[in-house]
């Protein structure tokens, strides 16, 4: 096992480059699809690597209730640094779950509370709230309750009808792609390894940009919902900045850069990029990382589950 036990944790690394151009050079659901399967791959394999040297290090302190021959040097061999690094790896696997679990808890109850403010207005899909505080979002179903678009009188205002629905067409992509589900993900990879944060940030971006493009395919004028993405946009921020009742799910990306992207011709629907370019090279480097963080993540589990299987007695 040795040192290889540790390449998941430094593996993310290797997603940094398509993280930064699949934005640019990706179709937005290709992007939001692929950074999420890589963040979600590479943060199970990092929380296993962790792990893993928490066995060996928890089995070194005095008083723990592993078997006595997980404290052989044969086992300790098997992990470098085994006194320092095992040891600390059991204050970092009990903030990666304490920092999972509070994620999920605000995510459930967010979703609860947005849902009960919602009560007595009429079960329809779109739900228009009296607020004089501009904003909308998508909210997921939650149980017997259905998915539903909320948007307040302030925001509806401020645009004209067409633009009002390349706004609802946005946040029923949101509903229909499932994008909570993608930002949760990466959220919480984000959160097993910090080297997965700038993937968090670009799902959040391409995950918007491809509300848009469904957007701009179904009001069938892009320049309508770059000017709704515009307005939307003064009007948050002529009261102080946009506001995020539910930041737990899709947040308004960087404004005009969306808005230059629906300015220009829709983005090529691509399943991966060609090989010979800057993001088919950070495509396949992101690819080779993940493949090795796997593999790594899985090899030293085997291994150590045998010297395992060895050390204890019948």
């Amino acid at each position: 096992m040795g040192v290889f036990v540790f390449l998941p944790l430094v593996l993310p690394l290797t997603a940094w480059p398509i993280a930064r151009l699949a934005a640019q050079h990706l179709h937005p659901r290709t992007a939001t699809r692929m950074l999420t399967w890589v963040a979600a791959v590479m943060a199970v394999c990092s929380t296993v690597c962790l792990c893993l040297v928490m066995v060996v290090g928890t089995a070194t302190l005095p008083g723990n209730p592993l078997p006595d021959g997980w404290s052989d040097p044969e086992v300790r061999e098997a992990v470098p640094y085994d006194e320092i690094v095992g040891k600390a790896a059991i204050p970092a696997l009990c903030a990666v779950l304490l920092a999972c679990a509070r994620t999920l808890w605000r995510h459930v109850r967010t979703r609860r509370r947005a849902h009960r403010a919602l009560d007595g207005l009429p079960d329809t899909e779109v739900a228009v709230l009296p607020d004089d505080t501009p904003y909308a979002y998508a909210l997921p179903g939650s149980g017997p309750r259905r998915d539903r678009v909320v948007a307040t009188t302030a925001l509806l205002d401020h645009l004209a009808p067409a633009e009002r629905r390349a706004l609802f067409a946005h946040e029923r992509a949101h509903l229909t792609a499932r994008h909570h589900r993608f930002l949760l993900a990466v959220r919480l990879a984000a959160h097993a390894n910090p080297f997965l944060r700038p993937l968090h940030t670009a799902v959040s971006y391409a995950a918007e940009r491809w509300a848009d493009e469904e957007a701009a395919r179904t009001v069938g004028d892009r320049r309508t919902v770059a000017t709704a993405i515009g307005k939307a946009a003064l009007a948050s921020r002529s009261v102080g900045g946009p506001v995020r009742p539910l930041p737990a799910f899709a947040a308004p990306g960087p404004i005009p850069r969306r808005v230059a992207a629906l300015l220009a011709p829709a983005p090529a629907n691509r399943p991966w990029p060609e090989v010979f370019t800057s993001a088919g090279l950070a495509a396949w480097g992101a690819a080779a990382g993940t493949a090795a963080s796997a593999m790594s993540s899985a090899n030293a589990a085997v291994t150590l589950f045998w010297i395992l299987w060895t050390a204890t007695p019948l």
